[in-house]
């Protein structure tokens, strides 16, 4: 049994998620995390799976047309001593660039570790929301950090516990 990371990037269209849905397991392959979403009009899935070998499901993949994958083996994840307390961080503001990066770096900073993020521009509104896992008792330092990150680039942040049973 291999445990495979695999991207599929394309032009959005009705099906695409059928079609590997049903690629990956007509070889065998179970989905056992995944994430997909559209970007501007462009299809992109990001997905582990155990089953058979990389070539294998490469092969298997080859007939979807309009895409681009990729398919590579990876170890499976070793056990999770994850001491992290959940957070979620949210920034609205002006769209500007730098702002994922200037938010993620105070994260990083703070030995915060981003789990999922994702981003949106809708006319000139930039928002942000990160999941993030903090070490204990750094919270409030990274409040303050933020919020001088949020100062500089002229947006607001917010930074809250995140409740488990959201996640």
């Amino acid at each position: 049994m291999h445990e495979l990371a695999i991207t599929v990037i394309g032009p959005d269209r009705t099906g695409i998620v059928a079609d590997v849905a049903e690629a990956l397991a007509g070889v065998g392959a179970n989905l056992t995390d995944s994430t997909m979403t559209r970007l501007r009009g462009h299809f992109t899935m990001t997905l582990v799976c155990t089953g058979p070998s990389a070539p294998e499901v490469s092969k298997t993949l080859e007939p979807l047309t309009d895409v681009v994958t990729s398919v590579r083996q990876v170890s499976p994840e070793a056990g999770s001593d994850d001491v992290g307390e959940p957070h979620v961080v949210s920034v609205h503001g002006a769209d500007r660039l730098g702002i994922v990066a200037a938010v993620t770096r105070v994260v990083a900073a703070e030995g915060g570790n981003i789990t999922d993020l994702s981003t949106r521009l809708s006319g000139t509104l930039y928002v942000l929301v990160a999941e993030v896992d903090l070490p204990p008792g750094t919270a409030n330092g990274l409040a303050e950090q933020l919020a001088v990150a949020a100062s500089e680039l002229g947006v607001e942040v917010t930074l809250r516990r995140a409740e488990s049973e959201i996640l």
